[in-house]
């Protein structure tokens, strides 16, 4: 019986070897060699049109926050990016999709298993045997079984599940990195808010005291009867809109409060008493590194996400060809058994099958072809929403510089302006002090003077504001995933 053995397991063998040798390196489908060719000129000319003298062709830092100076920024985006709940979602998904690469992987590799049984039946005597007169029968049955299946990959269909499957990865791992860079941007500008608030509500509380003596001077004016009643109406209904202001202004400081606890995963609230601390509105470095629109096609997350579905799609039109195609597959089964334990290693109840199967739908009423269709019309898409998402990338670079530039002018003359506006209170006051021109006008000057502050201060938020948007449209502010996609 041991020949006997030794005859199956040849057998067994031979099959699949002839098998094997049948699977030839045939991958049907299109091959990708990478996303078409977009923005040449851009990316020939190596600089952005929409730079000032500001902005330098140098690689930028990825923590391009670091540049404002702020650790406590710093710290801020760091915790979010450590707690946000959207990162542990893009977090999830990148798991996800690297468990079904791993999954696909498998589907070229065989499936064996085994079986252990040991049936008790018991039955009337007469069911076995016409002779039996009455009674029962005890039967007891034992099996060993050892089965190995295989569907070898004849034309790629594994292969390109498996190209499909690591590109849905690695798309994954791009949108854990576009989460990164939205929500580095999104607490950045908080901040910034937050800062910028503050800022203007010191300057309203300025304002209101000034309002409150401009009130004070208008009643005494009043009553003494060298003036009418509409200018004491004036100032009143000029200081009732400056505690509106101020009224405002602490209530967006409280919600950008609560906006920054949450996108650090913290409950509102708390982070009030850190940020309650006023502190200076940050300011972009003096000259700011942007790179060139190819560090931006390489650097920008959706970008990628973009490419790898491309890629993913291309290598799905080559899994819906090889579906058209035969199927070749192999069973084999090796086992032993017998109305006894023992039996389960006695050679002589060896029992062996080995199965090949080759399987071809002929006809499906075009089914398959509808689905390779299908799958082309997908490919289309693509590669239009990649080239969408590679103009749109650009476009952003573009015009976040032009408004940074525009920023940089713009609180030029903003500062100028105060400065001038000081200058001229200054005089007045003066003037005041020698009984030349009286305390209003002074106060008056003072007003002024705080209003083009705000300008001011509105001017210092809108260019770290757009600082903001061009490291966002740059792509920056996401880190290296720890684990390469398909790693198990």
């Amino acid at each position: 019986m041991t020949s006997d053995f030794r005859k199956i397991a040849a057998h067994s063998l031979l099959a699949i070897s002839l098998l094997a040798s049948t699977a030839a390196c045939t991958t049907v489908g299109p091959d990708y060699n990478g996303p078409p060719t977009l923005a040449p000129t851009a990316e020939a000319r190596g600089s952005f049109l929409r730079a000032d003298g500001s902005a330098v062709a140098e690689a930028p830092l990825a923590r391009w926050w670091e540049t404002l100076n702020d650790p406590l920024l710093d710290r801020l985006i760091s915790d979010a990016l450590a707690n946000s709940p959207n990162i542990a979602v893009a977090t999830a998904k990148v798991t996800q999709a690297r468990a079904g690469l791993a999954a696909n992987k498998t589907a070229a590799v065989p499936t064996v298993g085994t079986s252990l049984s040991a049936p008790y039946i018991n039955v009337p005597a007469d069911l076995l045997s016409q002779q039996a007169s009455g009674g029962r029968t005890d039967i007891q049955r034992y099996s060993l079984g050892f089965d190995a299946s295989w569907e070898l990959d004849l034309f790629g269909g594994t292969r390109r599940k498996v190209e499909a499957a690591s590109a849905r990865a690695e798309a994954a791992e791009a949108g854990l990195a576009d989460a990164q860079v939205s929500l580095s941007a999104e607490v950045a500008r908080a901040y910034v808010g937050l800062r910028t608030r503050q800022a203007v509500l010191q300057i309203l509380e300025q304002q209101g005291a000034i309002d409150a003596q401009l009130v004070d001077l208008a009643e005494q004016r009043y009553r003494m009867g060298t003036a009418p009643m509409q200018p004491l109406e004036q100032a009143r209904a000029q200081a009732a809109q400056s505690q509106a202001q101020i009224a405002s202004a602490r209530a967006e400081i409280v919600v950008l409060q609560d906006q920054l606890a949450v996108l650090t995963g913290r409950e509102p609230g708390a982070l009030d008493a850190e940020l309650a601390r006023v502190a200076p509105i940050p300011m972009p470095p003096a000259e700011v590194a942007v790179g060139d629109p190819a560090l931006v096609l390489r650097n920008r997350p959706d970008i990628r996400i973009a490419e790898r579905q491309l890629a993913a799609a291309d290598a799905d039109v080559g899994v819906s060809i090889a579906d058209k195609f035969p199927k070749v597959s192999f069973m084999g089964l090796l086992g032993t058994g017998g109305d006894t334990l023992g039996s389960l290693f006695d050679p002589a109840s060896l029992i062996g099958l080995v199965l090949p199967r080759i399987s071809w739908t002929l006809f499906d009423g075009g089914r398959a072809q509808a689905k390779v269709d299908q799958s082309k019309g997908a490919l289309a898409e693509a590669e239009a929403r990649y080239r969408a998402a590679v103009l749109a990338a650009l476009g952003d670079a573009e015009t976040a510089l032009t408004r940074f530039g525009s920023d940089r002018i713009e609180l030029g003359k903003a500062i100028e302006a105060e400065g001038g506006a000081a200058r001229a209170a200054q005089l007045q006051h003066q003037r005041a002090a020698a009984g030349t021109a009286p305390l209003g006008d002074a106060l008056a000057a003072d007003r002024q003077r705080l209003q083009l502050a705000l300008a001011t201060a509105n001017a210092r938020a809108e260019l770290t504001s757009d600082f903001i948007a061009v490291n966002k449209a740059l792509g920056l502010g996401w880190q290296v995933p720890t684990e390469p996609a398909g790693a198990q």
